[in-house]
C-alpha cells in the first residue's frame, strides 16, 4: 500500500534575499568614499562586516561587537559599523517582487506563512517598520540574535517548528542560502532555494500547495 505524504499546510520564509532585498552598499554608499565602500562591500570582505554582522546575528549586542571592530581595523571602521547598524533600514531596500504577493496568495488560501531569520536583535525591528506589512501576513517570525540559535543548525529549525506549532513534514521553507536549505531538510522539512517568486511558486505547486 502507497503511503501518502501529509499535504503542506505552512509555508516558511527566510527574510533576507527571499523577502526582502538587502543591500549593505545602499546604507554606506554617497556617506563615505567611493573607494572605501567598494572596499568594505567586496566579496572578500576585508573589513569583516559581514563577519561581525553575523556575530550579532548570533546574539551579541553592538557594544560587545564594536571593540572587536576597533582592535581588528581601527576607530574610524568602527566608527563606519556602528553608523551603519544605527541606519540599519537603509540597507533594506524594498521588498523583493512578488514575494508580498506569495505570500498574501498563501494567506489567503488558508496556508499558515511564517518567518524565520538570521538576524540581529537589535536591527529586526527595521524590517517591520520599513515593511509593515509583514506584521499582518505572517503568523509568526523567529530571530537568531533573539534565540541565540543560527541557522542552518537543526536546533534552530526545531525550535521555529515548535514555537510555531507545526510539523517538520507538512512545511515548507524557503532560502537563497543553500546550506540553510540543506539545514532546514535535516530536520524533514520541505526546503528550496529560492531564485525569485516565480520559482517558488512553481515549487510550491509541484508539493500540491493551490495558489
Amino acid at each position: 500500500m502507497a503511503i501518502t505524504a501529509p499535504s503542506i499546510t505552512d509555508v516558511i520564509f527566510d527574510f533576507c534575499g527571499v523577502v526582502i532585498d538587502w543591500q549593505s552598499r545602499a546604507a554606506l554608499a554617497g556617506r563615505y568614499p567611493a573607494d572605501l565602500v567598494d572596499r568594505i562591500c567586496s566579496d572578500d570582505d576585508e573589513f569583516g562586516f559581514f563577519d561581525y554582522e553575523d556575530r550579532m546575528d548570533h546574539g551579541e549586542a553592538l557594544a560587545e561587537v564594536l571593540p572587536v571592530v576597533e582592535r581588528d581595523h581601527g576607530r574610524r571602521i568602527a566608527d563606519i559599523f556602528k553608523d551603519y547598524i544605527t541606519r540599519y533600514d537603509d540597507a533594506l531596500v524594498r521588498l523583493l517582487p512578488g514575494s508580498e504577493q506569495l505570500m498574501r496568495d498563501l494567506k489567503a488560501a488558508g496556508y499558515g506563512v511564517w518567518g524565520l531569520t538570521n538576524w540581529s536583535r537589535e536591527t529586526i525591528h527595521f524590517a517591520f517598520e520599513k515593511f509593515p506589512q509583514l506584521e499582518d501576513i505572517l503568523d509568526g517570525t523567529v530571530v537568531s540574535g533573539v534565540e541565540r540559535k543560527f541557522k542552518p543548525n537543526s536546533d534552530f529549525y526545531e525550535l521555529a517548528l515548535r514555537r510555531f506549532g507545526i510539523n517538520a513534514d507538512s512545511s515548507v521553507f524557503f532560502d537563497d542560502t543553500e546550506k540553510n536549505v540543506a539545514g532546514a531538510r535535516a530536520v524533514g522539512i520541505h526546503a528550496f532555494r529560492f531564485t525569485d517568486a516565480d520559482q517558488a511558486r512553481r515549487d510550491l505547486i509541484s508539493l500540491g500547495v493551490r495558489i
